[in-house]
């Protein structure tokens, strides 16, 4: 039992391996809970135990009120753990601070709308825009606000801060500070339909000079087709629905209902963190998404080898 509860406490999502600064500050406090809690309830628990043993070894007429040993656990067993708590109830109100947005410290703003079930990112000042990952420069304070476009979601990237509500109509804050370059799982820790599972992102976490390329990168539109065989995979995409549901900046595909596809081929997973982004794994998000993602809204489709082919090429173009 024990082995299985310590699982929860690795992998690429654990509040105990921080790399912020507001991040290190939930780590701190949550060993200091666990540390206090777990001497409040061994104290309290030998307490019992104690009493209970002397209680058994004395006759009934031996029994006084208010003897030293019953002082002694409504010391240590009442007094001393309400001790303990208020203090941990001190600390807690001293890390809200430290975790929450400072107005007019974040160098960059990255606005993120939650949407059944993907993340859509965009940085406003760039107009870049991308999906299920938000890219911020290492050492740089990044503010990130949070939408929904229909229910209440909660993104929560364990690494580098708290959790922080998504809920339509309402704009939240929360900072991302990374102090070294990684890539930091995230995912959504609210409930919210079917493939709420299936609902994470990435926060890629990149030195300066890199991420100042990315995000030029980012704000161009996509690279055109550099050959017939590339110009056959966008008609094949412009042909088909694909266009209406999806935005491709320097063409006509102007969607909004899926994330943006210009520059699909640099992420690194699709379908929200479902399924790794290769050229296999893609073809079969487009003949059978639901079989892989059920429940979301985009459809199956209906292409010969060859178009099939030609448009993976063209979507694999798009960096």
């Amino acid at each position: 039992m024990a082995i299985l509860c310590l699982t929860g406490c690795g992998g690429a999502q654990s509040t105990l391996s921080p790399h912020s600064g507001a991040a290190r500050t939930i780590s701190s406090l949550w060993w200091i809970m666990l540390v206090g809690s777990a001497i409040v309830f061994a104290v309290v628990v030998a307490l019992l135990a104690i009493g209970l043993l002397q209680r058994r070894s004395r006759g009934s007429a031996q029994r006084r009120p208010l003897s030293p040993g019953t002082r002694f656990v409504v010391a240590f067993g009442a007094v001393l753990p309400a001790i303990v708590i208020v203090c941990l109830f001190v600390l807690t109100l001293d890390a809200l601070p430290k975790t929450s947005p400072a107005r007019g410290k974040a160098r960059l703003e990255v606005d993120v709308v939650g949407r059944d079930w993907f993340w859509d990112v965009t940085y406003p000042k760039t107009g870049a825009r991308t999906a299920n990952e938000i890219h911020i420069p290492v050492g740089v304070p990044v503010d990130v606000r949070v939408t929904s476009s229909d229910v209440i979601h909660s993104l929560w990237v364990p690494e580098l801060n708290r959790k922080i509500d998504v809920i339509p109509g309402r704009t939240n804050d929360v900072v991302f500070d990374a102090r070294q370059a990684g890539v930091y799982r995230g995912q959504c820790a609210e409930f919210c339909g079917l493939e709420h599972a299936h609902m994470a992102l990435y926060v890629v976490a990149e030195p300066q000079a890199a991420f100042r390329r990315w995000l030029s990168n980012e704000s161009a539109p996509a690279p055109p087709a550099a050959n017939a065989r590339l110009e056959r995979g966008q008609q094949v995409l412009l042909g088909s629905d694909c266009e209406y549901c999806h935005r491709i900046a320097g063409t006509n595909a102007s969607g909004t209902i899926g994330p943006d596809l210009t520059h699909i081929a640099s992420r690194l997973s699709l379908a929200a963190g479902t399924i790794p982004n290769s050229r296999g794994y893609l073809a079969g998000w487009i003949l059978d998404p639901q079989h892989i993602k059920p429940g979301n809204k985009m459809p199956a489709t209906n292409l010969s080898g060859p178009d099939l082919q030609a448009l993976l090429d063209y979507l694999e173009s798009l960096r």
